[in-house]
This record gives structure tokens, C-alpha cells and sequence, in this order.
């Protein structure tokens, strides 16, 4: 596909399809097209009503029918801001699982090799919470202030306002008792953006512009938006919003006449993503505690903007000492944690070391009351001397009888990409090694776990592992595949991978 066709997506093979079906619709019953099937009603008709209406509460009448106190605790704030919210989705839960708060923020990589990736460990409370090896740990990151300051100073909007948002059908009565009616408390607005809506990070859609197109009152502004919505101005629109990430309030900035309904604002802005990491410790080994292996995201945008992940980058802002409380959720992942008596076969560049980390710590600390079954683990980074991620980790344990010891039955293999002129992956490692891998699963039972990027990795992975089983166990490439099918359907096979 060429690449002009790749920033419409969808929407440019949409709008020349939707005008031939009004067409054949027309032929078939004019009726429905008293106008032709080419009319373009006036724009005050085109605009629907926002979905969402925000109700604002007396401070006074607030204050007496709630404990302002209760209201302020950080979970009630979250829960209440984030139930609230047009994406709420029925199986998302809003009341953090635990907060955390970070001890260690240490660097894994070298400065200045061109990549920042951390090593993150938090205690978290309450310490009831429990979790596995292979589990997800999402955290909801912090907008910058000051932005979002701007956002509220931007749209107008009162930042010490109590508001309720509910969708329009529930109506907007009695809803300070939100105990016994079963509806939303009511929030302080700062708190609902900071929250709730992603003004500091995430580009907003197509629709965005569009509605925005209706509330300019700068000539010019209404018709570089309307431009933007047409079906001629989508590849311009492309370049300017998603290619370089601007945000809802750069955009807004852009177009100062613009004055949106908050309304509108809560229904389109971009809802406040918790991000998801696979958990790099074990609860054996680091009781009320878990880590995390982070590669913090930045990027260059065609205008030459830089450009900062949101939540990476906030967390390795944080200073340890700072005393910063973090709400996370725990969930199970795809890599469900092994017993101590299966041997594994991983496979985990880069931060996809993440969560093996945290096998390795489980079964070493399983290790010690009985024999654990041994570990095969491939490893790839790009050179020895800049992101060799737990180097010295993964080497204490491939000696003296460790888990990963060739010795023992494991074994640590790692690629490092760029270190020579031909590049070298796990997969080149893994059929190197191609005999102990066959072993290790014809022989031994053992299981496959994947992790890592979700670019090409996992499909070379699996490729050269279907090569292994045919070479090696001296079958057809197709009964090789089948043997992998039969692998996951087995629970042996697990991928769990990221973009």
C-alpha cells in the first residue's frame, strides 16, 4: 500500500462511499432526499448535541450534604473522577488496587548512548495486596501542572468548581447523595481534568476539529478546521495532529477564537490511559514490593519537535526522597507464573527482560527449600557496553550451579545487535543452541515464554523455534507448526508482547 493512503486510514476510502450510497439510495427512494442526495444542510444543523452534561454544585449545598474531607482522599478523587468519565468502560475498575511509592530510580543504560531505560522499585500499601511473577502492574501517570493550569485557563473554566458529569438520558437531579442514589459524588473540576482527561499528551480525533470548526469565530480559524474535516484536508490534518502529536492543548492554542462548551471538552478530549508494565519482581523475593523495568520513550516529530512519553518520562522525573504516592492496579498478564519444577525456555530483549527477572527472583528463592527446575534464558540489547540490562544479574546466576548454569541444565545466552557489522537477534542465539532447545522440550516438558516487542520479535521467535522442531526432531516445517499449536493449547507457549 502506498503511503499516501496510510493517513486517511479508514475515513478515505469512508467518504467516497458513503456519497455513492446516498446516491443508490436516492435512485432507489427519492423520498428520503428531498434535497438530492448532494445537499448539505446548514451548519447550525449539523451539530449534535453533546452526549454529557455537567452539573455544577453550591458550595454551600455541597458542603452540606458531604464530607468535604471524604471527598479529598486520593482514591475517592480517582474513583469518582474516573467513573465519571464518558470512557469508562463496565469491566475497568476506578479505586486503585494500592499506591505506590518509589524507593529506588536507577539507570540501566549508559549516559548518553541514546537510550534511557530504569529500574524502578516501589513499596506499596495497603500490604494486603498480593500478586505473581507475570503479572501487569498499571499506573496511572501525572500530567504536568502547570499544563493543565493553562488547559483550564485556556477553556474558561473555573478550576475550584464542583461539578457532576452524567450522561444526559440519567438526568440531573439529586445527585449530592451519590450513597443512596447510586450516581456520582461530585468532584472538583481541576481534579476531573487532572484525572480524567488527557489534555497534556494525547492528540485528539477528527471529530475534535470538527466540532471546533463550529464554535470558531475567526473566519480564518473555521476554515482551516472545516478544511481539515474535509475529505481533501485529512492528509494535511494527518501531518498536523497526529505526525506531530500536538496535543488537545497545543491544538486549542492554535485556535485562540475557539471556545468550547466543557461539555463537549469531556466528551471529546482524549480520556487519561493508565499504562500497563509487565511486573519485574517477585513477591518471594521482594515482599510488599514490586519493580519495574522501563525504557523511558522520547522522539523526534517531523517538525523537529521533541517529544516525551507521558508516563515514562514522569516517572523518572521522580526523586525517591520526594515521597510521590502512585495509584497502580495489578492484573494478570499473558506469561501465567510457572511451577517450580517446569523447566523454561525465555525469550526477552530488552525491556522484555522485565518479568523473567522476576521468575528468575521467584525460582531462586524457591531454589532454596527444593531443587527448581532450570532456566534457559535468551537476552538480546544492542551493545555489551550500553544496555546489557541486569548484567550482572543474569551472570551471577549462570555460574556455580546457578539456575541459569549450563551445568544445571539452563543456560544464558545473549545477542548484542550492533556490537559487529552483521546484526545478531535472539533468534540467531536460539538456533545456535538449536539441540538443548529440542531437548529441553521433547525431553524435559519444558515451557516457552516470550516477551518484548511486538514489531517482528515474536514472529522471528516462533519461526525460529518451528525451524528447531523440524531440524532437530526431523519432521516436515508444517508438522513442526503443528507441534507449536499444540504447545499453547498445552498452556507451554506464552507471548506477551507490546508496542
Amino acid at each position: 500500500m502506498s503511503s499516501h493512503f496510510v493517513p486517511n486510514r479508514y475515513e478515505g476510502a469512508l467518504d467516497p462511499w458513503m456519497t455513492s450510497l446516498w446516491r443508490v439510495l436516492y435512485q432507489i427512494n427519492p423520498t428520503f432526499f428531498p434535497h438530492g442526495p448532494d445537499y448539505i444542510p446548514p451548519t447550525s444543523q449539523l451539530l449534535d448535541q453533546p452526549k454529557y452534561q455537567i452539573v455544577y454544585h453550591e458550595l454551600g449545598l455541597l458542603q452540606a450534604g458531604l464530607s468535604v474531607t471524604d471527598s479529598k482522599s486520593p482514591a475517592m478523587e480517582i474513583e469518582r473522577a474516573r467513573s465519571m468519565s464518558p470512557a469508562k468502560l463496565s469491566y475497568d475498575k476506578s479505586t486503585p488496587d494500592a499506591f505506590l511509592k518509589m524507593v529506588r530510580n536507577e539507570p540501566l543504560t549508559r549516559k548518553g548512548c541514546g537510550r534511557d531505560v530504569r529500574h524502578f522499585e516501589f513499596e506499596f500499601f495497603p500490604s494486603t495486596i498480593s500478586y505473581d511473577v507475570g503479572d501487569v502492574l498499571e499506573v496511572l501517570p501525572s500530567q504536568n501542572p502547570d499544563l493543565v493550569d493553562a488547559f483550564i485557563q485556556r477553556c474558561n473554566l473555573d478550576p475550584e468548581a464542583f461539578i457532576t458529569v452524567c450522561p444526559k438520558q440519567r438526568g440531573s437531579h439529586h445527585l449530592l447523595d451519590g450513597s443512596k442514589s447510586g450516581q456520582a459524588l461530585p468532584i472538583n473540576l481541576k481534579k476531573y481534568v487532572e484525572l480524567a482527561m488527557d489534555v497534556t499528551s494525547a492528540s485528539p480525533r477528527r471529530y475534535f476539529f470538527e466540532v471546533m470548526s463550529y464554535f470558531a469565530t475567526a473566519e480564518h480559524e473555521k476554515e482551516r478546521l472545516e478544511y481539515f474535516v474535509s475529505p481533501e484536508g485529512r492528509d494535511d490534518l494527518y501531518q498536523y495532529n497526529q505526525k506531530e502529536r500536538r496535543t488537545v492543548l497545543e491544538v486549542l492554542e492554535d485556535f485562540p477564537s475557539v471556545q468550547m462548551p466543557f461539555e463537549w471538552l469531556v466528551e471529546l478530549v482524549p480520556p487519561l490511559r493508565k499504562r500497563a508494565f509487565s511486573i519485574a519482581s517477585s513477591p518471594s523475593a521482594h515482599p510488599n514490593q514490586v519493580h519495574l523495568t522501563v525504557s523511558v520513550v522520547s522522539w523526534t516529530t517531523p517538525f523537529k519537535r521533541k517529544r516525551m512519553g507521558l508516563c515514562s518520562s514522569w516517572l523518572a522525573s521522580l526523586d525517591p526522597l520526594q515521597g510521590v504516592t502512585i495509584p497502580a492496579w495489578f492484573h494478570k498478564g499473558s506469561l501465567p507464573a510457572p511451577p517450580p519444577s517446569l523447566p523454561l525456555i525465555l525469550i526477552g530483549p530488552g525491556t522484555g527482560c522485565a518479568p523473567f527477572r522476576g521468575f528468575l527472583a521467584e525460582r531462586a528463592a524457591q531454589d532454596t527449600s527444593s531443587s527448581a527446575a532450570p532456566i534457559m534464558f535468551f537476552f538480546g540489547c544492542r551493545n555489551e557496553g550500553d544496555d546489557f540490562l541486569y548484567r550482572d544479574l543474569w551472570l551471577s546466576h549462570s555460574h556455580d550451579g546457578g539456575l541459569l548454569s549450563e551445568a544445571r541444565g539452563g543456560g544464558f545466552y545473549v545477542a548484542f545487535s550492533r556490537d559487529q557489522p552483521q546484526k545478531v537477534y535472539v533468534q540467531h542465539k536460539m538456533r545456535e543452541q538449536s539441540q538443548k532447545i529440542w531437548a529441553a522440550l521433547s525431553e524435559g516438558g519444558a515451557a516457552i515464554y516470550v516477551a518484548g516487542s511486538s514489531t517482528n520479535m515474536p514472529s522471528d521467535v516462533m519461526l525460529a523455534v518451528e525451524e528447531i522442531i523440524s531440524k532437530e526432531g526431523g519432521v516436515a516445517r508444517e508438522a513442526a507448526a503443528v507441534l507449536i499449536r499444540r504447545l499453547e493449547r498445552d498452556g507451554k507457549y506464552h507471548v506477551e508482547a507490546w508496542s
